[in-house]
């Protein structure tokens, strides 16, 4: 392999993990990141590109979040110890159970 070729495999290794991460990582980190009481009432639905969407409990918990959106996505991005994260959107929604999910958050 030429120079140039392994660093071009390097980077492109090191772009795509930085773009995808595990649900189940995306979701433990957004729980220490938001606390117990956010985390109760908004989920992690879908996660690609460094969006995130997340489905919340209520009307009220979507305008509180909104508000919060900036806060939100610095500290989810220091919880994960870089920028995985530029973008989340809240919508109504499902939200599973803790044993629905298979994970101990």
């Amino acid at each position: 392999m030429t120079p140039i070729e392994g660093i071009l495999t390097r980077m492109l290794r090191q772009y795509r993990s930085d773009m995808h991460l595990a649900p189940d990582r995306i979701g433990k980190i957004w729980d220490r990141a938001v606390g117990a009481t956010i985390a109760r009432n908004a989920q992690p639905a879908a996660f690609k590109q460094r969006r995130l969407i997340v489905h919340v409990s209520s009307s009220v918990w979507l305008q509180e979040l909104h508000f919060q959106k900036a806060a939100l996505i610095e500290r989810v991005n220091q919880e994960a110890g870089r920028v995985v994260l530029e973008e989340i959107q809240f919508r109504i929604g499902p939200l599973e159970t803790r044993e629905a999910l298979g994970v101990d958050r």
